[in-house]
């Protein structure tokens, strides 16, 4: 019962302190699941974050629910979606009661202009500490990323489309890459 408590805690806690949505709140997850808890790899964050990221629902809900549910199975599921969900309802309900009387102040403008920048930090960041657990500079890994990232941003894709894509290269053509790359590195070894 503690562990589904301390669970409970840690995404209460995140849930409360990050603003800005899932993505924001990655390194935040990512710091207190691998580095303080200890619950997980960063190499089982990145693939946890890769799996719940392709299902549909929030990605902080999923992360939660999939992080919750390895730690202590459904109890420990449950206690994550509570825990992460909890603090913005209690938010939402505050700031519908009072927010067509504060949103005019300019200092709640300011503050919320204040926090944007971060937010776009906080997921610049969880962009690149994915990026090194991805091994993005191995076996030509930036290239499926890049393709990814132009289809979606310059073309227009769904990113369900993009995932699924990246999935059936992982499936059928990424071994053959790995074993070109690993050749061609051999035999450039041996001259």
């Amino acid at each position: 019962m503690k562990r589904i408590f301390e669970i409970f805690g840690v995404f209460f806690k995140i849930g409360l302190f990050t603003i800005g949505g899932g993505y924001a709140m990655l390194p935040i997850i990512q710091k207190e699941v691998v580095e303080t808890k200890g619950w997980m790899t960063d190499e089982e964050f990145l693939d946890a974050i890769s799996l719940t990221n392709s299902l549909p629902g929030p990605l902080a809900t999923n992360s939660a629910t999939f992080v919750g549910y390895r730690v202590a199975r459904a109890q420990g599921a449950v206690a994550a979606i509570l825990g992460a969900a909890t603090p913005s309802v209690l938010i939402i309900l505050l700031i519908a009661m009072l927010f067509q009387n504060l949103v005019s102040y300019p200092v709640v403008q300011n503050i919320f202009k204040g926090v944007r920048p971060a937010v776009v930090a906080l997921i610049l960041y969880a962009v690149i500490k994915l990026a090194k657990s991805a091994k993005i500079g191995e076996y030509f890994n930036w290239v499926v990323a890049l393709f990814g990232f132009v289809a979606i941003a310059v073309f227009g894709l769904h990113p369900i489309l993009v995932v699924v894509c990246a999935a059936l290269y992982g499936l059928f053509v990424r071994n053959s890459v790995v074993r070109a790359v690993d050749a061609h590195r051999e035999k450039g070894g041996e001259k």
